[in-house]
């Protein structure tokens, strides 16, 4: 199977520029870029879709570029339903440095700033250079532009377009680039791309977009959606990631496993079976986790996201690190308590039950563990010398609610 193939498989094309794409990909040797902007100081899991599939095209003898657009990045690309909100100068450079540095150490690619070329460019020259290759009628009749229109959009997001394609012309003439991978929601940009380059060059060019990551109801995963994923182990540790993909939806984690790993078909289409008669076993999303945290991460975070993992599961929280107990418990909200407060006052206080008379009816019951220990005392007080660093108490309600308090 041809690496084409492979991501048909995959599901990991959706448009192709021409029907030469099959070839160009199985022979190799082609050139190729894919871009982000920084607005942010860390690509998240949506990213690492895109950016894996430079990788699979770079293990098949192709030659990606990382286009990070410290220039389109001041712009910023049209939404679907918004004005994109302006950043400083300052804080797109800083986000460039930032998503620089991960990419060249989690994929190894190389990086290229658009703002290197853009930033010299007049007004008249633009206009005169690659303003007068791009018909109005063209433009508007994009996807992201049409709907746009009747919520409005401004002349500098609508000039964004004109900017891609520059960049994808500029690459083609300087580096020899002549594809460009992009997900769908970019392919009016990459269009607009191969339209410059055929006009103003007369040379031919190619591209094609992948799928965006989402979920069932269609929502994809991006920082504006819900809770990111982060690819920086600070920002995300690799237990949330973990509990993150533990937790996928059934009707999703294959075709997960598919655009996130390098599993062979073989072993997808195994544990698809195991999901499909086994759901319970989870052993598709245990896969998932660990192939996309060993990665990004290494085989030693994501034993730790296994072992806070299953100590939280059995309650023996003392065989875990200080550290260990913060990435298990970063979701839980933080409730602030005097030194020697009583547990029944603080099990209401936390909402852990609504009143003394059922606090007491929990510890009486053998409900109640304070830091991986029951508790059946009435009179038991919370301090800080109990308490792990110090700092941090966790009270468990039964079977999986877990409460943090600090003094």
């Amino acid at each position: 199977m041809g690496i084409y193939e492979e991501l048909v498989w995959r599901g990991l094309i959706k448009d192709e520029s021409s029907p030469e794409i099959k070839d160009l990909l199985n022979k190799g040797g082609v050139t190729f870029y894919i871009g982000t902007d920084p607005t942010g100081d860390s690509l998240h899991i949506g990213h690492f879709s895109s950016f894996l599939i430079s990788k699979r095209l770079k293990d098949a003898g192709h030659n990606p570029i990382l286009l990070v657009g410290g220039g389109t990045g001041l712009i910023g690309d049209p939404k679907p339903d918004a004005e994109r909100p302006m950043i400083t100068e300052e804080e797109v450079q800083h986000n460039f440095d930032c998503l620089k540095q991960q990419a060249e150490k989690v994929f190894g690619f190389e990086v290229v700033n658009n703002h290197d070329w853009l930033k010299d460019i007049s007004y008249i020259s633009w206009l005169r250079d690659v303003g007068k290759y791009f018909n109005i009628g063209y433009m508007l009749n994009k996807d992201i532009v049409r709907r746009r229109l009747d919520e409005g959009i401004t002349y500098t997001e609508f000039s964004y377009m004109l900017l891609q394609a520059y960049d994808f012309m500029h690459l083609y003439e300087e580096r020899g680039c002549t594809m460009q991978v992009a997900g769908q929601d970019q392919w009016g940009n990459i269009t607009a791309g191969i339209e410059l380059i055929r006009k103003k060059l007369g040379k031919e060019a190619y591209g094609f977009t992948m799928p965006l990551l989402t979920k069932s109801d269609g929502q994809k995963f991006g920082k504006t959606n819900g809770k990111a994923i982060w690819l920086d182990i600070n920002k995300t540790s690799a237990y949330e990631m973990y509990q993150f993909f533990i937790n996928s939806e059934d009707a999703k984690v294959i075709d997960y496993l598919k655009f996130l790993t390098f599993l062979p078909k073989e072993e997808i289409e195994r544990l698809e079976i195991s999901n499909n008669e086994h759901p319970e076993l989870r052993e598709a999303h245990k896969a998932l986790a660990r192939e996309v945290i060993t990665f990004l991460h290494g085989e030693e975070a994501y034993a730790s996201a296994v072992k806070i993992a299953e100590t939280f599961f059995k309650g023996n929280l003392k065989d875990l690190t200080y550290e260990e107990l913060k990435q298990g418990t970063a979701d839980l909200e933080r409730s602030k308590i005097e030194d020697g407060s009583g547990l029944i006052e603080t099990l209401v206080k936390v909402g852990a039950c609504k009143s003394n008379r059922e606090a007491r009816d929990l510890i009486k019951g053998s409900s109640i563990s304070v830091n991986g220990e029951k508790v059946t005392d009435f009179n038991y007080v919370l301090n800080k010398e109990n308490a792990f660093n110090k700092e941090l108490t966790i009270i468990k309600k039964g079977k999986k609610f877990y409460y943090a308090v600090e003094f």
